[in-house]
């Protein structure tokens, strides 16, 4: 799917990055090859609050529905309530991205996302 070379997503990135949405976090567009060499468009997100593995992609091959998938992490986080608003904070802007990435494929591939 074209929508999903590195180029086009970083793109879509920096679009997102203009909307004002405030994170303290990384978000990156990571190059993976999937079958056949098929650029997946992977995107990786750092979050300030949680040492959390991220990434935001494409949910299958051929498809512009987009997931978010949190590995599991090794140790317990305990955090204090402003820690935990602050990290809601950054997965609200994760889930706004996850839904900005999707609605950019289905206008990419002519489907209303309606």
């Amino acid at each position: 799917m074209p929508f999903r070379s590195l180029r086009t997503i970083q793109s879509w990135l920096d679009e997102f990055d203009q909307l004002g949405y405030h994170f303290g976090g990384d978000l990156r567009v990571i190059q993976q090859d999937g079958a056949d060499g098929a650029d997946t468009g992977l995107v990786s997100v750092r979050l300030v609050n949680a040492a959390t593995v991220i990434t935001i992609q494409p949910e299958v091959l051929g498809a512009p529905s987009w997931k978010v998938t949190m590995e599991p992490r090794d140790e317990t986080v305990t955090m204090d309530a402003p820690a935990v608003l602050n990290l809601a904070a950054e997965l609200a802007v994760v889930s706004a991205l996850c839904a900005f990435l999707q609605a950019k494929s289905l206008a990419f591939v002519g489907v209303d996302s309606a």
